[in-house]
Order: C-alpha cells, then sequence, then structure tokens
C-alpha cells in the first residue's frame, strides 16, 4: 500500500498541536522515554543485525557500539536543555527569549547510518516539541521502520502521540521529494545528490556535504599513538562515516615509522599495478564511487579489484600521486582506503589539505596529530573546514565522542564552503523558532567622538 503523504502530513500535524504548550518537564519524560526504547542493547542489536543483512554496508559489532554511543551521546546533551519557554533572558538590553516549535520536520535519512541516524536526529527535533516524518533510503526501509517503532513505543509509555515519530514504510525517490514540499523544515542527511533536492524543495533546509577527513601528521606527535586512532577511525563500521580518516599528510622525518605503525595495526599498501586495479575497481566511470566497494570489506574490496591481499589486512593505503580529478584517490572514498601523502614544510601541508578538501569534502573537517600549538593554529586559521579534531580519530570525534566537547549528532553541517546553512553539528537548537521580546531600557548612544577615536587618531577626521 502507498504512503499517503498528507495524511502522514495531519497526523503528524496533530500530534505536534497536542504538545505545542507541554511543560519542559513533559518534554524531558517523553526524551527519556524514548530515548531509553532507542538505545537500549537488544534495541541497537536488533537494528545493527537488520541494517547489515538489508543494506550490505558496515559491520554488525561496530553498528551495535555506534548506535548506543551516538543514542546515549544526544540524550547526554539535551539533559537539562531549556527548549520550552523563557530559554534566555538579558535584563541589561531587556531582551527575553521564548522557544517556540518549528512544526513538522522531514528527515531525510541514509542508507549508511540507517540505525542510528533516527534517534540522533529523532531525538533533539522532539526536544524541541516537533513532529518528524523520516523518509528512509530504501535499501534502508525495513531498520528504519524498526527503529521508528520503538521509539513510538517510547512515546506511547509516557501519554505522547505516537505519530510524532513516522515513517515512509515505501520510500522513493520521488515521495521523499514530495515530502520536503509539505513539512515546515527539511532535515537531509545523505549525499549531494538529496541535499540539492532538499535546498531546491521551497522549504528551509539543513544539509550537509561530503566529507574527506585530511589529516596531518607532524614531526612532534606519538607515532605509536597515532597509528592506532588512525587505524581505528579507518576501519570503524567500514568506513560508513563520511568522517572517516581518507588522507594523512605525515613529515618525512616520521613517514617510514608511521607506515610501519599502520602496518602493525593491518594495513596493506597497494602499488604498482595492483594501485591502478583498485582505482579501476573504486571508480570505473573514472569519477563515481562503485557501490561495490562502498563500507564493504577489504576482503570484498580486495576481490573485486582483483588484487592480493595478506592475511590479516585491516585496511588499505595507497601513495598520493596527484590532488584532483586525475587521481581518484585525492577524493573521499568511504571504504577502508586511505591515501597516504609526504611534506616536508608544514606550509606545504596546511595548502595540501586546503587543496584536498577543495577537490572533495570542502567544509567538512581536517585533524591534525600534534604537540605544537602554533602547527594546530595555523591549520585550524587556514583550513577552510567546518570542525578540526586534534590528535583524535577523525570519525569518532567528528559527530561528538566522551573524550571531546563537540555536541552529539549525525548531521554535520559543512558550512557556505559546503553549499550549507549552517558550519555547526546539527542538533536541539536547528529545531527550535525563537521569539525575541523587547522591553523599553535606558537609551544607549554612543559618542561619536569616543567610538571613532582610534580612526580620527590614525587617520584624523
Amino acid at each position: 500500500m502507498a504512503d499517503n503523504l498528507m495524511e502522514m502530513l495531519e497526523r503528524a500535524r496533530a500530534a505536534q498541536k497536542a504538545i505545542e504548550f507541554w511543560s519542559q518537564e513533559q518534554v524531558d519524560e517523553m526524551i527519556l522515554a524514548v530515548g531509553w526504547e532507542s538505545y537500549k542493547r537488544e534495541t541497537a542489536e536488533a537494528c545493527a543485525r537488520l541494517a547489515v543483512d538489508e543494506t550490505g554496508l558496515g559491520r554488525y559489532e561496530d553498528k551495535v557500539i555506534k548506535h548506543q554511543k551516538k543514542t546515549l551521546g544526544v540524550i547526554r546533551d539535551l539533559d537539562g536543555v531549556k527548549t520550552v519557554g523563557v530559554i534566555e533572558e538579558d535584563k541589561a538590553k531587556g531582551l527575553v527569549k521564548i522557544a517556540k516549535p518549528v512544526g513538522v520536520i522531514g528527515a531525510i535519512t541514509p542508507m549508511t547510518n540507517s540505525s542510528s541516524t533516527m534517534p540522533c536526529n529523532g531525538l533533539p527535533i522532539l526536544k524541541g516539541r516537533n513532529a518528524v516524518i523520516f523518509a528512509p533510503h530504501p535499501r534502508a526501509k525495513n531498520t528504519c521502520e524498526m527503529i521508528c517503532n520503538e521509539m513510538r513505543k517510547g512515546l506511547r509509555k509516557v501519554g505522547a502521540p505516537e505519530d510524532l515519530v513516522q515513517n515512509i514504510k515505501e520510500p522513493t525517490m520521488e515521495l521523499s521529494q514530495d515530502l520536503m514540499k509539505i513539512v515546515d523544515l527539511v532535515l537531509a542527511t545523505g549525499g549531494a545528490g538529496i541535499v540539492q533536492v532538499a535546498y531546491s524543495s521551497g522549504k528551509p533546509a539543513y544539509g550537509v556535504g561530503a566529507g574527506n577527513a585530511t589529516i596531518i601528521v607532524d614531526e612532534t606527535a606519538n607515532v605509536d599513538e597515532t597509528a592506532l586512532k588512525i587505524f581505528k577511525g579507518k576501519t570503524f563500521d567500514n568506513a560508513t562515516s563520511c568522517s572517516a580518516e581518507n588522507n594523512v599528510i605525515i613529515h618525512e622525518s616520521i613517514f617510514d615509522s608511521l607506515m610501519a605503525g599502520l602496518k602493525k595495526q593491518g594495513g596493506y599498501l597497494v602499488t604498482g599495478e595492483d594501485r591502478a586495479k583498485l582505482k579501476a575497481a573504486m571508480w570505473p566511470d573514472g569519477s563515481h564511487l562503485s557501490g561495490k566497494i562502498v563500507c564493504k570489506s577489504v576482503k570484498v574490496i580486495a576481490e573485486t579489484a582483483g588484487i592480493p591481499v595478506p592475511e590479516g589486512t585491516t585496511f588499505l593505503m595507497v601513495l598520493g600521486e596527484h590532488i584532483g580529478s586525475e587521481d581518484m584517490f585525492s577524493a573521499e572514498k568511504l571504504s577502508p582506503v586511505v591515501t597516504m601523502w609526504k611534506y616536508s614544510d608544514f606550509n606545504k601541508a596546511v595548502q595540501m589539505v586546503i587543496d584536498i578538501t577543495a577537490f572533495s569534502g570542502y567544509g567538512h573537517s581536517c585533524g591534525i596529530h600534534s604537540n605544537n600549538e602554533a602547527h594546530i593554529l595555523e591549520l585550524a586559521t587556514k583550513a577552510k573546514v567546518s570542525r578540526m579534531m586534534v590528535r583524535q580519530s577523525q570519525s569518532y570525534g567528528n559527530s561528538g565522542d566522551w573524550v571531546n566537547g563537540m555536541p552529539f549528532t549525525m548531521t554535520l553541517g559543512c558550512g557556505t564552503w559546503g553549499g550549507n546553512i549552517t558550519s555547526e553539528n546539527v542538533g536541539w537548537k536547528h529545531f527550535i523558532n525563537t521569539t525575541w521580546v523587547s522591553y523599553p531600557i535606558e537609551p544607549v548612544i554612543p559618542d561619536p567622538e569616543v567610538l571613532f577615536a582610534p580612526h580620527f587618531k590614525k587617520y584624523g577626521k
């Protein structure tokens, strides 16, 4: 039976209207109920198993970890946050800010993170007293259905309308496009195509840009620790995360030792004719990643490419040759394949980050393994990215981790560089409207002689 979007929208609007003026206490009770049903082990395991079986992407064990970690992190970030009534007051300026719901939000979700995206997006949406209709990738529809049913179970438990959370059961690109046109706000987590459609829907939209996390390792880095973190970030869930390490730019003085450290973690350097075979398998038309390798295991990728790899190989490495379309290994790879580069001058390494991300992953992220604060600040200042991890696994840290202060999310804004309206990790504050209430205050009129004094002193009047 085809999904009737207008009926779903009517139910969503009725459900949202029912909680529009709920108290903060009621909202927070709802978040904990939905959060628990989403987080608990049996839910995570069932969703992870179905996700792998349905999509063929990633690793079951890692998906269980990701589902629980990201869900718990979002709940932690929402704890104590005010989203009802007065959320801010500045008496000196006579300003009071009041939070209000957006309404009904249409959330487009990918098949790469087909279960964790729903609670990670849905909980902040509910925190703002909104309703959400999920439009999953067609190859992840059953996983979406499973986790949405668990979220609805949590709603029932606290007497909240179940239709605050709905999902399209037989998704198509056309239905996703139609959904975007009728909701109040669009949240598009997925590839460049769906994000472009979201921005063309005529409705306000939060989209994301492509990832191609590019990492500098300078001469002050702890080699063994860095090798372990790169290995973890590159291999987790077969690199389903757009934040997984894609390019590593290494100072020449530690290049060999870091490569040796990575090989100890199961990294295998693919060279010569095998490199060419791997490239042809990954980009058969020269520019678009093959679905046969995206988020697949090293074994599957090697077999697809027809190249031998040693037993125990956990990820593949290639040496970077050119930046740009002439060598697609400089682009996002969405697989346990990482490109290694060598540098001698730090300024040139920074320029390589700029050039690589300008070609692929503009605005998304970069990282650095360094104990040199001047190097860290220089990269942070010059790189056109929205987030930069210092001495961390990139795919763990970008979207929130226990060892950093980044907000937990599954949706990473890439700023105007990536064609997005926000450069932040998308969360609860992006799902509320705010009314500014202004009270009269004593006049605050500046003295032009004082205000322009620095200019007058240097240039005269």
